[in-house]
């Protein structure tokens, strides 16, 4: 599953029963608050929600703030929950336009997430990241180049979950459907995610390396965000 939770603004509870519902394996979740404002009454929404899902968890930071707890600075950023072990974390820097910043000019900043977890004796390769939102689609364009700098060329099975503010047809996310394909079955519809009221655009996506053989891709019409989520049921194809 992939979910922007809005930083949980229709309530976590909301959030923790979309996913208690799904029953997915493994969750890439955008728009987290760890210890971030009142606004998410400071609390780290990564770990609620994994203790409420009975789900491991790693928080990826793209923005830090530090409040009157010096011992938990508050985080702005992407989760990944898993049913299954999670066996190495990195969170990769991609270039971003700040949004805690006045005047921001593009700059690297962390919050590409990337999370090896073993699944029945074989490790998969899962990213998670949140594109920039502005309409100029320059720093995604960028932002696209950078992690495909970053994943390389591993033949390891790999999952891409993303909010990517763009739509399938948009040029600068193009050169991530050259490395990994959408779940996705557009013969059954647009697959819109959102605004979740009004749905008027699929910018949510599960992409798949060619490890995995896509049984069946929905969209649950739940109101827990602004976003929709995204369900994939996929199969790992082991080499033989």
């Amino acid at each position: 599953m992939s979910y922007n939770i809005q930083y949980g603004n229709e309530g976590l509870d909301s959030v923790i029963a979309v996913i208690n519902e799904e029953k997915p394996d493994i969750v890439g979740l955008q728009e987290v608050d760890v210890h971030w404002s009142s606004r998410s009454r400071f609390v780290n929404q990564a770990e609620l929600v994994a203790r409420g899902t009975g789900m491991d968890f790693r928080f990826a930071r793209i923005y830090e703030i530090q409040g009157a707890d010096q011992a938990n600075p508050g985080g702005f950023g992407v989760a990944v929950l898993s049913r299954h072990p999670i066996k190495s974390f990195t969170n990769h820097t991609i270039t971003r336009l700040s949004t805690q910043q006045e005047n921001p000019v593009p700059a690297p900043l962390p919050g590409f997430l990337e999370a090896t977890i073993e699944i029945g004796g074989t490790s998969v390769r899962v990213l998670n990241v949140h594109l920039d939102f502005r309409r100029d689609p320059a720093v995604r364009r960028q932002q696209v180049a950078d992690m495909l700098a970053a994943m390389g060329n591993s033949p390891v099975p790999t999952l891409m979950f993303g909010d990517m503010n763009a739509r399938p047809d948009a040029p600068e996310i193009e050169p991530l459907f050259e490395r990994l394909r959408d779940s996705w079955p557009y013969t059954q519809g647009p697959g819109l995610t959102g605004p979740a009221r009004n749905p008027a655009g699929k910018i949510d996506y599960v992409l798949v390396s060619d490890a995995f053989r896509v049984a069946r891709t929905w969209v649950p019409k739940v109101y827990a965000s602004d976003h929709f989520p995204v369900v994939a049921d996929l199969m790992l194809v082991t080499p033989q």
